[in-house]
């Protein structure tokens, strides 16, 4: 097994529906290839614009349940009437290798790997104002007018939970938002406890 200082880190990046968790996960993928992002599963139904195995792992209802009852998923959660899921075994070997894995993930899906990888790094985006995250909600064009109206009804209380984070980034550009996260990552990598398996650091000897 890798020292801790060379295990990879979870960071997991969440926020209200709309905040832009997709478009900012997009540019780091495009400008930092050295990180993985974890795949979730739904049940919700695939959008024109998605693929298969790169968007999401689509399945059932029935297939997510057996899956679920297996331990398959790191956290699983009903969202606006779907489930979502993290497979477990994807995240876990790839941290084992050293790679930094990112969720792209609902407040609910965080709140729930929090509870089993507290050692996480939780990233929470922000709008630049409740009226722009209403702008950008209803200028998606791909939800119902009664899925909008339920977005918005949950804005208040999906920022209320913020403090259950470490991080919070106000995305207004997205490549400000992006670079922010990366110097995150890079600031974690220095925490004294991932250095606490040395060999020297246990010393034995003192300065007069």
């Amino acid at each position: 097994m890798l020292p801790l200082k060379d295990r990879g880190l979870l960071i997991v990046i969440s926020g209200p529906s709309g905040v832009g968790k997709g478009t900012v996960c997009s540019y780091l993928r495009l400008e930092h290839p050295e990180l993985a992002f974890s795949i979730s599963a739904t049940t919700r139904p695939r959008r024109n614009s998605e693929v298969d195995g790169e968007n999401y792992f689509f399945m059932s209802r029935e297939e997510f349940m057996v899956r679920r009852e297996n331990g398959d998923f790191l956290e699983w959660a009903e969202v606006y009437g779907n489930l979502y899921g993290t497979p477990r075994w994807a995240v876990e070997a790839t941290l084992a290798r050293g790679q930094d894995v990112v969720l792209e993930i609902d407040i609910q899906g965080a709140l729930k790997v929090k509870e089993i990888f507290p050692e996480g790094v939780f990233i929470f985006l922000l709008p630049p104002s409740k009226d722009e995250l209403e702008k950008r909600i209803k200028g998606r064009a791909q939800d119902s007018p009664d899925t909008i109206r339920y977005r918005l009804s949950c804005v208040d209380q999906e920022l209320a939970v913020i403090n259950e984070y470490q991080y919070a980034i106000v995305n207004g550009q997205v490549e400000e938002a992006a670079s922010e996260i990366k110097a995150i990552i890079s600031a974690e990598k220095c925490r004294i406890s991932r250095y606490k398996e040395l060999e020297y650091w246990k010393g034995g000897n003192t300065c007069d």
